[in-house]
């Protein structure tokens, strides 16, 4: 069964089964020294700069699937290629099980050239099945005037972010959305402000074979979905990352529900590595198909077993930060999130309702999963999107507290760009309203990616000293003591809120050593601590 998770339907078709679906892993790749030993040959130079920023190694798994292995595979009786994964190293055929065992025995120069077969229908397998999964959608100085979009966007404290002396707006990042088609964003208004920055780098449609992203297929999902990131309607609507550039994937097939869809979300995953991707945000979950020989178990959901959830473990290890819905089947007899929010390298996100309690859609976490899962969650009953015919409207699903989330990460990543995918993850979890007492339901809660961003500066900034220096207390009330070195006689004392603004500029030394705090409002703060050779940020918190 797929899930469109608008959570206002879903969607079960039956086909008829005359074939089946396998993945067939090759042997090696013939060419890989050759062409490691010249990466720009594999890669763009902004995928290989992204990766020597994050200290990711290029390796085996970048090098593309030999051509003529797929040739010989495409020449064999009865076999379909439909997809192709260099991560994997491995084929995504269709065909009889008799040929596509056949397989087996396929040669190229004299040497066999496939290692295993696995049938997305695991009792075809003669060894323990090597996963399939389940995809459905998860629908169920700045100054913007946010207007609808004004409580999803404050619920996680991007608009700070926005509204910084810097314009952390997604300036610089790129995201890849894989998802159902984007029809009508290359006409509405709502995409006009992106398409006159040149903010859609390209696209693929990885179901169609083609490059008309556009064409609508069927469902409108994908349009909805990236509205979230980068629509914006003056006075109306703004997207969370409204200067980012995005690539626009379609991977699902909106009519039907097969394996083939977590390979061309690999598939897309893939190329966004190759084309130096930062941030990946996927509103697709898999957990049961069509054909019920297919479907994985809740016990599968265990982040190790679906082919999609493997690729995206992979995309993680290559520098990428995935963002996922995590499901709509709270309140169905499925419940717990899906493949592939179910992996550990993956941002799994859930949804609250506008007041920031539990929306009851939202697919839950389980102790099948290896990490806490959802990881957190943003607003996703009654989300605010831009429509294929430019009206603001409201939706229900994580489909869309995901892309308001990983737009925020995207403008806080810009923020922090030495950061790796991991640290920001860290960091967006730690700023969560309940990061010490995680649960189930929303995970550590609701992010505040103004706080993110003040730890992560601060983090940057106090990492670089080597020198004794004592705040407290933190939070504060009425006056902070700034304690510092005993090789200074002076320190210079500059606090600023989180739009960047000075609030404060004073002078402590060891006699005088307490701040008037008295006169901020409660939130977060910035103090910059200055003296000749030494140069430290922290946090403060206002009570």
């Amino acid at each position: 069964m797929k899930h469109i998770y608008l959570f206002l339907f879903s969607m079960f078709s039956i086909g008829i089964y005359a074939q089946e679906h396998a993945w067939v892993y090759l042997a090696d790749k013939p060419d890989s020294a050759t062409a490691l030993a010249n990466p720009i040959s594999i890669l763009t130079q902004k995928a290989l700069d992204r990766k020597a920023a994050h200290n990711v190694t290029v390796d085996f798994r970048d090098v593309p699937v030999d051509e003529s292995y797929i040739s010989a595979i495409k020449s064999q009786t009865g076999i379909t290629v439909v997809s192709k994964s260099k991560w994997f190293n491995a084929v995504h055929v269709l065909g009889t099980q008799t040929n596509i065992n056949a397989l087996s025995a396929v040669m190229v120069n004299g040497n066999s050239i496939v290692s295993t077969i696995d049938f997305a229908d695991s009792s075809l397998n003669a060894r323990p099945a090597q996963n399939q999964n389940k995809h459905d959608f998860e629908a169920s100085l700045t100054d913007f005037t946010y207007g609808n979009t004004s409580n999803q966007v404050t619920m996680i404290g991007v608009d700070h972010l926005h509204q910084n002396i810097n314009n952390y707006t997604g300036t610089g990042m790129t995201v890849a959305v894989i998802d159902a088609g984007f029809p009508n964003v290359e006409t509405m208004n709502g995409f006009q402000r992106l398409r006159d920055a040149n903010g859609i780098a390209g696209g693929y449609d990885f179901v169609d074979r083609n490059s008309n992203v556009y064409a609508y297929t069927g469902n409108s999902h994908g349009t909805w979905v990236l509205s979230d990131m980068a629509g914006f309607i003056q006075d109306q609507f703004v997207g969370t990352a409204p200067d980012a550039t995005y690539y626009l994937f379609r991977t699902e097939d909106a009519a039907t529900e097969t394996p083939l869809e977590e390979s061309l979300w690999v598939e897309a995953a893939e190329r966004a590595d190759s084309l130096g991707v930062d941030v990946i945000n996927s509103s697709l979950g898999y957990t049961t198909f069509d054909n019920s020989n297919y479907s994985y178990t809740p016990a599968q959901m265990d982040g190790n077993t679906a082919y999609i959830t493997k690729g995206a473990n992979i995309a993680f290890e290559k520098g990428i930060l995935v963002v996922n819905s995590a499901g709509n089947s709270g309140s169905g007899s499925w419940q717990i999130v899906g493949a592939p929010a179910d992996a550990s390298g993956v941002f799994s996100i859930g949804a609250v309702q506008a007041n920031g309690t539990y929306a009851s859609f939202s697919s839950r976490g389980s102790n099948a999963q290896p990490t806490q899962k959802p990881d957190v969650v943003a607003q996703g009953q009654a989300s605010y999107v831009i429509n294929t015919n430019d009206a603001v409207t409201t939706l229900n699903g994580t489909s869309f507290s995901a892309p308001i989330l990983a737009g925020g990460i995207v403008c806080l990543w810009q923020a922090l760009p030495n950061k790796t995918n991991a640290e920001i993850m860290q960091l967006v979890r730690e700023s969560a309203s309940q990061y010490t007492t995680p649960d189930f339901f929303l995970g550590y809660g609701i992010p505040d990616l103004s706080l993110a961003l003040a730890e992560g500066l601060s983090l940057d900034e106090f990492n670089t000293q080597n020198t004794t220096l004592k705040l407290y207390p933190n939070p504060v009330v009425n006056q902070l003591t700034v304690e510092i070195p005993s090789q200074f006689e002076e320190v210079s004392i500059k606090i600023y809120d989180v739009l960047g603004k000075k609030v404060i500029d004073t002078k402590v030394n060891a006699i005088n050593k307490k701040i008037n705090t008295s006169v901020l409002s409660k939130g977060v703060y910035l103090i910059k601590i200055e003296a000749e050779g030494l140069s430290i940020t922290k946090k403060i918190i206002k009570k």
